[in-house]
């Protein structure tokens, strides 16, 4: 039986690639999507989210909007990275389709209440649907199988020198939703920037056809800085929090205990993450299978360029 899987995402270059990966993996079942004001504004991720779905051809799957903005800060995007529609030079065809209407914070509680133990739970934007979530229906955190997002990190921030961007976004939301009752897997900057596009990567996708030219490659090499140590390629961030769910096995995780800084005057939105604490509340990613990452990634996507083109 595959996983089932309910994302929330603020798609985004890689969120797509990722929602992408979620589609096409035959150990994977997407029953929802829900939306979150992140990388780009929340009419804007929702409106990726939906042309997405229509033109991967996953149509049956929900769709629900949920918050535009942070628990209680000003709204902060990233379409600096992302391109202002937010995904980057890419353009799809309008959706026919529409949200569900219900709330994204709704949706997120009722699919969990419905079947609980089994829908694992990812995230891969700002953490502001399940902060709501939770405190609306604290059983959540029960309910779901795992819980995985791409955020944090142990030892850098990208959108400041110690935040990354999903949890600068919203601190307040990442503190409640690691001070929740469950294990949250962290799969932070430390681990995604070991799964970058590069020039042999991008090469191999390219045989992949016109997904691949008219999607795949276009969002896993719009955004290029050259500050980034060790720079290789774009990194596919939240691709890897949508394996992590179907092949934890290409990953290295420890324990740890994650708190957020949510004062600092400099390190708002920072994880704090302790490996020696005595009572974790996470699983920390550190290291990542990249030959097998990207050769697991490959097989899928060449799966769904084939049907794409059939």
């Amino acid at each position: 039986m595959p996983f089932r899987l309910l994302l929330d995402c603020d798609p985004g270059l890689d969120d797509a690639l990722a929602l992408l990966l979620a589609h096409g993996d035959p150990d994977l079942e997407v029953i929802g999507v829900t939306t979150v004001g992140g990388n780009v504004t929340l009419q804007n991720t929702t409106r990726n989210a939906l042309r997405l779905r229509e033109y991967l051809k996953f149509p049956k799957v929900p769709v629900s909007a949920g918050a535009a903005g942070p628990l209680t800060r000003q709204f902060r995007d990233a379409a600096h990275v992302h391109g202002a529609g937010g995904l980057g030079s890419v353009t799809l065809p309008e959706a026919t389709l529409a949200v569900t209407g219900i709330h994204a914070v709704d949706f997120i509680i009722d699919t969990l209440r419905a079947t609980p133990g089994a829908v694992h739970l990812v995230a891969t934007g700002p953490l502001t649907n399940i902060a709501l979530a939770l405190e609306k229906e604290p059983a959540i955190a029960r309910w779901a199988a795992s819980f995985t997002i791409m955020g944090g990190s142990f030892t850098r921030g990208n959108a400041t020198v110690a935040a990354e961007f999903n949890m600068w976004a919203d601190p307040e939301a990442a503190r409640i939703v690691f001070d929740a009752d469950w294990q949250v897997t962290m799969i932070g900057l430390d681990l995604t920037l070991q799964a970058q596009a590069n020039s042999i990567v991008v090469d191999r996708l390219s045989t992949l056809g016109a997904l691949a030219d008219d999607l795949i490659v276009p969002l896993a090499t719009f955004y290029f800085n050259p500050n980034v140590p060790d720079w290789d390629g774009q990194a596919v961030h939240d691709v890897c929090a949508v394996a992590y769910v179907a092949r934890p096995d290409l990953f290295e995780t420890r324990p740890a205990r994650v708190d957020i800084e949510t004062t600092g005057e400099f390190t708002s939105g920072m994880t704090v993450v302790d490996f020696d604490a005595p009572s974790p509340n996470a699983m920390v990613a550190t290291r990542l299978d990249v030959n097998g990452f990207w050769a697991y990634v490959e097989t899928v996507y060449a799966r769904v360029a084939a049907e794409h083109t059939g």
